[in-house]
């Protein structure tokens, strides 16, 4: 069934039922966008759930799944299972960009603020919910960031070429019992690339946790359709900027929560440095933008929450 005057695509089926018009029924929306990922989203999806995460309600968010076009697809039931507010939309697409799975997904929510999780297989640590409705509510125009990690000994696309796969990922998760001790992730996962200042060092130039108020969203046009690189090539860096470039957004960084990337076969995060596809993202960018990516240095920004112990390490 789609929702009443919220879904255009009629390829696109939301299995939620029928959403009324009220607005924000939620603090949050939180999208997070899945393709051929049924491992990483058992995963990704308890880490979202009110199982696993510290200090919030059911009544506080919602998550909503949304599956660009699978051939193996997640299912209602699957979804459903991990809270009564989480809602499923299969998008019906020979695209292997998110970028339209994203804007859907944030044209079902209800939260005053929606969060962006563009690559599914990123599992979150224990706080950042709460975190994150917390220090958007202290301002008026708020952009919500986390730092990224990439689980095992190295970034993906080098530990890979040393024998890391999803077994040993597998094997390294079930010995740190991260469903019950969450914050352990840190203990065997390495900043991103994109990440790897660390923390207290500004906005980095991608966020693979984005919060903002869900009018601003709106008013930013969404994520640009125009990106049909797979996996969106930098439409995620391309949505930060404008949304940086925003005058009175205010950029908060949240300090010892994160994401964090599972090995799945990404075609950036997963492939040799050699075989990465940046330039092929670059080109796509310039096309559309008509000058190349340059990323907005944004260090004075606003730091919320505190540093676990395994966190710590990233203080650099």
């Amino acid at each position: 069934m789609a929702g009443k005057g919220k879904v255009q695509s009629p390829k696109t089926r939301w299995f939620a039922g029928p959403r009324d018009e009220r607005e924000c029924e939620k603090k949050l929306s939180i999208i997070v966008v899945f393709h051929n990922m049924q491992r990483e989203a058992k995963r990704t999806l308890y880490s979202l759930s009110t199982e696993y995460q510290l200090n919030v309600c059911e009544d506080d968010y919602e998550v909503i799944a949304v599956d660009n076009g699978s051939t193996a697809p997640l299912n209602q039931h699957f979804v459903e299972s991990f809270g009564r507010d989480f809602h499923y939309i299969f998008h019906e697409t020979q695209s292997r960009s998110p970028v339209d799975a994203i804007n859907i997904g944030v044209n079902c929510a209800k939260g005053e603020y929606v969060a962006i999780i563009v690559d599914g297989a990123r599992m979150a640590s224990p706080g950042v919910v709460a975190n994150t409705i917390k220090a958007a509510s202290l301002f008026d125009n708020p952009l919500v960031g986390s730092l990224s990690w990439h689980l095992g000994p190295d970034v993906q696309n080098v530990s890979m070429l040393n024998g890391y796969n999803q077994k040993v990922e597998d094997n390294l998760l079930q010995s740190i019992d991260w469903p019950l001790e969450g914050y352990r992730l840190f203990d065997i996962s390495v900043l991103a690339q994109s990440s790897q200042r660390g923390y207290l060092s500004g906005v980095p130039n991608e966020l693979s946790w984005l919060c903002l108020a869900r009018r601003t969203f709106n008013e930013l046009g969404g994520y640009d359709t125009l990106f049909q690189a797979p996996g969106g090539g930098l439409v995620n860096q391309d949505f930060l900027k404008r949304a940086l470039a925003i005058p009175e957004i205010q950029p908060v960084m949240l300090l010892g929560e994160g994401v964090f990337h599972q090995f799945h076969g990404g075609v950036a995060t997963n492939v040799p440095m050699a075989d990465h596809p940046l330039k092929t993202f670059n080109k796509e960018y310039e096309q559309i933008r008509g000058k190349p990516y340059k990323p907005t240095p944004c260090e004075d920004v606003h730091y919320f929450g505190k540093l676990s112990t395994a966190a710590r390490k990233f203080l650099i």
